[in-house]
């Protein structure tokens, strides 16, 4: 979890590969009407993303009940969405992958094409809630990728 350009992605898909568990970007579970209106270049309201956490939980729910473990790359920017993606899902850890807003935005006007618009940045700080480290496995950005995925694996494969 995060704002957009932190690394979801890219660290998502490294643990999914050294875990043998499936990533899922929570941005292709994103309404068609949300997808546009961020490529517009508005920011969603709260409203635009409650369907999306929804549908998101109901994700975790259907693996949960599968016995399959999976990673979902979601920016979880607000305590509250957290509680409807954790909603009767068990076990369910956040990492929160943490940096500074130079930093991410430099990330962002260097990567290619996506719907979020480095512009849009702004509006994620602003909305985001960072989670406690009781709350969430809490990650600097700032190591190398490999690093990052060393201390997560390290983290959720302790408990």
């Amino acid at each position: 979890m995060g704002v957009s350009g932190c690394g979801k992605s890219t660290i998502g898909k490294r643990l999914s590969t050294r875990l043998g568990w499936e990533f899922i970007e929570g941005d292709d579970l994103h309404p068609q009407d949300n997808i546009e209106e961020m490529a517009s270049g508005d920011p969603l309201e709260d409203e635009d993303r409650v369907p999306w956490l929804h549908t998101i939980n109901q994700l975790l729910l259907e693996r949960q009940a599968e016995g399959v473990s999976i990673i979902i790359g979601c920016s979880a920017l607000k305590g509250w969405y957290r509680e409807i993606l954790r909603r009767d899902v068990d076990n369910l850890i956040f990492v929160y992958l943490s940096g500074e807003y130079e930093t991410i935005l430099q990330r962002m006007q260097a990567r290619g094409a996506h719907f979020m618009k480095a512009n849009m940045l702004r509006s994620q700080f602003e909305d985001l809630e960072p989670p406690s480290a009781t709350e969430a496995l809490v990650v600097s950005i700032e190591d190398p990728v490999e690093i990052i995925v060393d201390k997560i694996v390290e983290e959720i494969t302790s408990e």
